[in-house]
C-alpha cells in the first residue's frame, strides 16, 4: 500500500490542531505542520499529540509559501492537504486516497457535487467562488464545480510537473490549474466543510479573490492543451468501513493536552 503524508499549514491554531491531529486515520504515515511564525503553542501541541511529526518551521508569510514547503518535506507516496482550523475533516481523507490507487493523478475536494457541503462558506464567499470556477472552467475548457477549495490529494509523482509558485491562497486554483495543463487524471470527491473550530480565518474575499483571478489570467497566457488526461470526473462517496471515532468539534485548551503527556 502507497505511504500517505499529510500537509496541514498552522498559524496559530493551537486550540484547533487537537480535533485534526485526533481525527487523523491511523493509516497516515507521516504528518507535515508547517508553521508560520505561530504565537501560541501550535508546534508543542502537534508535538505532544504525534510525537513522529514533522515540523517545518516558516518565515515568510502566505499560504502558498506554507504549501509548498510542506509539499518539499513530505516523503510519502501519496500527499494529502488539508488546513488546521477544523473546516475539513481528516475522516475524509480516504475517499481522497482511493481514487490515486487505481487510475487518478490528482484528487480534489468539492462543497458543490452531492455528498458535499458546507456550514461555514457565506453568500459572497460562495458566489465569488462560482463564478471564479465558471471563468476557470471556460479557460480550462474542463467541468470543475469548486475551485476555491484545498482539500487536495495527488501522487507524489506530480509535484515534477506542477512547479508551484505562488505564494498566497491563490495556491488552491494554481494547483488545479496546472494539473489540467500537465493531463493529469483528476477527480472530484465530495467533502462537507464545516465551521472553523476558533478563530478568524486569514482569508480576504476580495483581495483573495483578485489574486485567484490574476492567477487564472497568468496561467491563460502560457495556456497549451494538454498531450493526456481527460475532463475531471465527479465521483460518488463510496462507503469503507473504518472505526469513526468521534471527537466535540471545539476548541480545546492546549494545557490539557500538554499537561497530560507531561504526566500532569
Amino acid at each position: 500500500m502507497p505511504s500517505v503524508s499529510v500537509v496541514i499549514p498552522t498559524l496559530n491554531e493551537a486550540l484547533n490542531l487537537p480535533w485534526v491531529l485526533r481525527r487523523m486515520p491511523s493509516y497516515v504515515d507521516e504528518v507535515v505542520i508547517v508553521d508560520g511564525r505561530s504565537l501560541d503553542s501550535t508546534v508543542d501541541v502537534a508535538r505532544a499529540l504525534r510525537l513522529d511529526v514533522v515540523v517545518v518551521a516558516e518565515p515568510n508569510k502566505g499560504k502558498g509559501v506554507a504549501v509548498r514547503a510542506g509539499l518539499a518535506a513530505a516523503t510519502g507516496d501519496i500527499i494529502v492537504m488539508l488546513d488546521a482550523d477544523g473546516s475539513m475533516d481528516p475522516h475524509e481523507i480516504g475517499w481522497f486516497v482511493s481514487p490515486l490507487q487505481h487510475d487518478f493523478d490528482f484528487v480534489k475536494g468539492s462543497r458543490y457535487v452531492t455528498g458535499g457541503g458546507s456550514d461555514d462558506i457565506t453568500f459572497l464567499r460562495s458566489a465569488g467562488n462560482r463564478a471564479l470556477t465558471g471563468l476557470a472552467n471556460m479557460v480550462l475548457r474542463s467541468d470543475y464545480s469548486d475551485l476555491c477549495y484545498g482539500y487536495i490529494a495527488m501522487r507524489r509523482e506530480c509535484l515534477q510537473v506542477l512547479e508551484l509558485e505562488s505564494d498566497g491562497f491563490e495556491i488552491e486554483t494554481e494547483l488545479i490549474v496546472r494539473a489540467s495543463r500537465a493531463g493529469l487524471r483528476i477527480a472530484e470527491v465530495p467533502s462537507r466543510e464545516l465551521s472553523r473550530i476558533s478563530g478568524n480565518s486569514n482569508l480576504n474575499t476580495f483581495r483573495d479573490g483578485w489574486r485567484v483571478l490574476r492567477t487564472l489570467a497568468r496561467e491563460y497566457v502560457g495556456w497549451e492543451a494538454p498531450t493526456a488526461g481527460a475532463r475531471p470526473e465527479a465521483l460518488r462517496r463510496v462507503k469503507y468501513k473504518y472505526p469513526s471515532i468521534a471527537f466535540p468539534h471545539v476548541p480545546t485548551d492546549p494545557r490539557t493536552v500538554l499537561g497530560v503527556m507531561a504526566g500532569e
